[in-house]
């Protein structure tokens, strides 16, 4: 018989304890970047597919009670979706979470930011690849770059801290933009994190990866920025920090150096497909299982299988073909 705290632990067959549950509330996008998703892209999940928020709320609260301490909301645009407030409210409020988060694009973010906060989101990762209008047009699809920095600017307001910039950086980003978005992260006070393009469908494939980590150190050198102790921290970033010890520069490299030894979480898709790794195919029909009545019972042990036969890494370098799946059909 398994023993309390066992019970209420993730560990998977490489010994790393999975803490952290990403939930995609939908996989629609008001934006095209084109690292993620095609223009033309007409392959979403149909509506009647996605699970209810209560539906949600029941799968993330099996994992919190599994000890998954860290939840985030993402997508697609999480903002997107109706009812996304009082979900989270629903999350923030179980007991056993230390933390909830969300991804956004930003653009709703400037009409939301105020209920977030007091809904109980703790922290928000925005994205944010370039500050020239021109620029966030080409890449985006859309000319709205000033709703985003509105919608920061909300979050800030909101009491949110720290604030994230997730920035998609390749081989053809210029450096002069991307040491702009660093000087506008420490006016504003935001962390920005560099992240180089998996290769995840025709889009993140057509892309070429620039090693972040001699970015990442050229940057901080410049700025006059210090290695964070303790390396990597909780998340697969390695961050840079002032001299008072407050992140400000960090670089996520699944490609240039990953780190899979150190992955601790899993993503469940909009329709309750539960992921166990970007860079594989490996998954778990949770959605499907819990329309069909399945019991909490019946659905941990599922989740503990899945855990259980989580891979040990991805194959993004030696097979980068192998994963035509969108980051957006994904989660996040």
């Amino acid at each position: 018989m398994m023993d309390e705290p066992a019970a209420r632990t993730l560990v998977d067959g490489h010994g790393r304890r999975i803490d952290y549950l990403r939930v995609s509330v939908t996989d629609r996008c008001d934006l095209r970047c084109s690292y993620c998703l095609p223009k033309d892209f007409k392959g979403f999940e149909t509506p009647a597919n996605w699970l209810r928020h209560e539906e949600m709320a029941r799968l993330a609260g099996l994992f919190v009670g599994l000890g998954v301490s860290k939840v985030r909301l993402t997508g697609g645009e999480p903002l997107l979706r109706r009812g996304v407030v009082g979900l989270a409210g629903v999350i923030a409020a179980m007991p056993g979470l230390q933390d909830l988060s969300v991804s956004t694009n930003g653009t709703q973010l400037a009409r939301h930011a105020q209920d977030l906060r007091a809904a109980g989101v703790d922290r928000l990762n925005i994205s944010l690849d370039t500050l020239d209008a021109a620029a966030f047009s080409q890449i985006t699809g859309r000319d709205c770059l000033e709703s985003v920095l509105a919608g920061l600017a909300a979050a800030k307001d909101a009491g949110f801290a720290p604030i994230k910039l997730n920035s998609v950086v390749h081989a053809a980003t210029p450096a002069s933009e991307v040491r702009r978005l660093l000087d506008y992260a420490v006016e504003q006070g935001f962390v920005l994190r560099l992240i180089e393009p998996m290769p995840m469908g025709s889009c993140g494939q057509g892309y070429a990866h620039t090693d972040l980590n001699a970015m990442g150190a050229r940057l901080a050198a410049d700025a006059g920025l210090v290695p964070a102790l303790g390396g990597t921290g909780a998340g697969p970033a390695r961050y840079w920090t002032t001299g008072h010890g407050t992140p400000v520069l960090g670089v996520i490299t699944p490609m240039s150096r990953h780190f899979c030894a150190a992955c601790n979480r899993v993503r469940l898709g909009v329709d309750g497909t539960l992921y166990l790794c970007l860079g594989q195919e490996d998954q778990v029909p949770l959605g499907r299982m819990l329309r069909e009545g399945a019991s909490d019972a019946e659905l941990i042990q599922a989740i503990r299988a899945g855990i259980a036969a989580k891979p040990e890494r991805h194959d993004f370098l030696a097979r980068p073909e192998r994963i035509v799946r969108f980051m957006a059909q994904t989660g996040g």
